[in-house]
């Protein structure tokens, strides 16, 4: 517990934003030195392992959601799986580690040469100034619901092989990853709710910028279990069918799992093509409990936020992946957010019908579809949603749109009101 504690008291070190925005100095490109750079990504979801089966869903529009009846739920629901999980356990010398939530961020660790980057940054600098922070909401709770089915039916003791700390715990998946490539210098979880895995972004980038860590691994990891699929079921937010977002018949989210992993590191002389993080916007409306203020007034401020970091006006955003979660308060809050900043003329959709909806890791693996859409100059399309509604003034796209894109923004809205909208730029040639 001393070790977490002191790890987790490096991140109460941050420049405030007025300082770090005064030594950023705008190149001629329009893109600031000092600048954050996506160095390597990857991913995990139900649209498959990696970024090249991804983008060949989201090239073909075809969701990874399927209707079926998962682990011992009593009703069948349409969820976004990633398969295989059960036949590949982490690595045998983090067997402590084993659960669902971490053998889903090993698969994406060993996707897209991601594991070599890291180590290449840790060769560079050292491994204790490259930070592990990531996003998550229930972790390895699945561990825990499977162990409760083999108490002792005298004690009710859990197993005695039910490793809480290493599973369960949702500081759980950052303590794997930092074991994983054997690293000592900060990490820590962010969990809040569904903005968690966009939020790690402005902590790593106030870190980078204080010059704490010289590198980030940043993003998320969230698996499915039952206490989500359950809980969310009472709430009445989960539709029979695949989910439909901005549709006009939109009933409801499908929950989905996933990893998605970033490095970060600070670059004073960005190369063409390069993808940067260039605006974190972060708000808390704390309007409700679950659900967000009708006009979208958090969601309009960090939206705000983020353009303003970046200094950019909302004409220059090319593409918006929305929160997009297909509930009609949601769907209709963020629409009335980003029609006030934006018109309704931007393009956007959200990418939640390919993956279902990944909780704390939405905010992680849509920042690497925003990067995608901006490596390949294509505005990704929704799926499932056939009508759009009327009432939500968006330029919501049914299909792919190829055409030059340099500036996106990327929105994550979590439970509470807290709100984290990101913008990742390219550098042109």
């Amino acid at each position: 517990m001393r070790e977490k504690q002191a790890r987790l008291c490096h991140t109460r070190l941050a420049w405030p934003a007025h300082a770090i925005e005064s030594r950023a100095r705008p190149l001629n490109t329009g893109i600031r030195v000092n600048a954050i750079r996506l160095t390597r990504f990857t991913l995990s979801s139900a649209l498959g392992a990696g970024l090249t089966p991804t983008l060949a869903m989201l090239r073909a529009q075809r969701s990874g959601i399927t209707r079926q009846r998962w682990e011992t739920l009593d009703f069948d629901a349409c969820i976004g799986e990633v398969p295989g999980l059960d036949a590949l356990p982490v690595r045998a010398d983090l067997a402590r580690f084993d659960c669902r939530n971490n053998r889903l961020a090993q698969l994406a660790l060993e996707c897209d040469g991601f594991a070599e980057a890291v180590r290449g940054a840790i060769a560079r600098y050292g491994r204790s100034r490259v930070a592990v922070l990531l996003g998550t909401s229930t972790s390895g709770i699945l561990s825990s619901e499977i162990a409760y089915r083999h108490r002792d039916p005298a004690t009710g003791a859990l197993p005695d092989a039910h490793d809480y700390s290493h599973t369960h715990n949702s500081y759980s998946v950052a303590d794997f990853v930092r074991h994983y490539f054997d690293l000592a210098g900060p990490a820590f979880v962010v969990s809040t709710a569904c903005s968690s895995g966009a939020k790690v972004f402005g902590s790593a980038q106030r870190m980078l910028q204080a010059g704490l860590i010289d590198a980030a691994v940043v993003g998320g990891v969230d698996s499915l279990c039952l206490t989500t699929l359950y809980g969310f079921n009472s709430l009445q937010l989960v539709s029979p069918d695949p989910c439909r977002p901005f549709d006009a018949q939109r009933n409801g989210i499908s929950i989905g799992e996933g990893a998605g992993f970033i490095l970060l590191e600070k670059t004073d002389r960005p190369a063409a093509g390069d993808i940067l993080l260039t605006g974190v916007g972060e708000s808390s409306d704390a309007h409700h409990m679950s659900s967000p203020h009708p006009e979208g007034l958090g969601a309009k401020l960090a939206m705000e936020a983020a353009l303003r970091q970046a200094d950019l006006a909302p004409a220059a955003i090319d593409y918006i992946n929305l929160h997009g979660t297909a509930t009609p308060s949601n769907d209709a809050a963020e629409a009335r957010g980003v029609s006030s900043v934006f018109g309704a003329a931007t393009a956007c959709s959200s990418t939640k019908g390919h993956t279902g909806h990944t909780l704390g890791a939405a905010g992680g693996i849509e920042a690497i579809i925003a990067a995608l859409a901006l490596q390949h100059q294509f505005a990704p399309a929704g799926v499932n949603t056939q009508t759009l509604d009327p009432a939500l003034a968006c330029r919501y796209l049914l299909a792919n749109e190829a055409r030059p894109i340099r500036h996106v923004l990327s929105n994550s809205f979590g439970f509470g009101g807290s709100n984290c909208s990101l913008i990742l730029s390219q550098v042109p040639a």
